[in-house]
């Protein structure tokens, strides 16, 4: 059944069933679209001992190929659509991405910042920080104390 739907997927480009069929799907799919990606004889043969017609498996490998190659994943897009009338049973749509299509505004990752990194950046700061303060005249200030200069009354 699985080798049937995958077949449909990339025929129709779309396919509407229950949660659970559309995330094995999702797998298999992607797995295909990377065989595609090698596009060596091997991975060809692969991928229609699985697949069931010809016509689908040279659609995959030479149209479909080109729009992925620049992509890492992420081929196949499973949208919930809701539960099904008679029994209840939650219903996907799960769709194949298209060239123009890339991933919408997700969450953004910060950079990851070694310790040492972490390190400069705050005496960079304190640095900063420092510099912007005025000097007050007469007065130094040593370890969170303002002592008066001496030097300056006893000459």
């Amino acid at each position: 059944m699985l080798r049937n739907m995958v077949t449909s997927l990339f025929r129709f480009g779309q396919l509407e069933t229950t949660d659970a069929k559309a995330k094995e799907l999702r797998r298999v799919a992607e797995k295909m679209i990377t065989l595609s990606k090698r596009g060596d004889l091997h991975a060809r043969r692969q991928a229609l001992a699985f697949m069931r017609d010809k016509s689908v498996t040279h659609k995959l490998f030479e149209e479909l190929r080109e729009n992925y190659l620049h992509r890492q994943g992420g081929y196949v897009r499973v949208v919930k659509k809701g539960a099904r009338k008679g029994d209840g049973a939650p219903i996907s749509v799960i769709q194949i991405l298209s060239e123009q299509e890339e991933k919408g505004p997700g969450k953004k990752k910060g950079k990851a910042v070694s310790f040492a990194g972490a390190k400069e950046s705050k005496v960079k700061t304190e640095a900063k920080s420092r510099e912007e303060k005025p000097e007050i005249s007469g007065k130094k200030e040593e370890k969170g104390k303002v002592i008066e200069e001496k030097a300056a009354t006893e000459s």
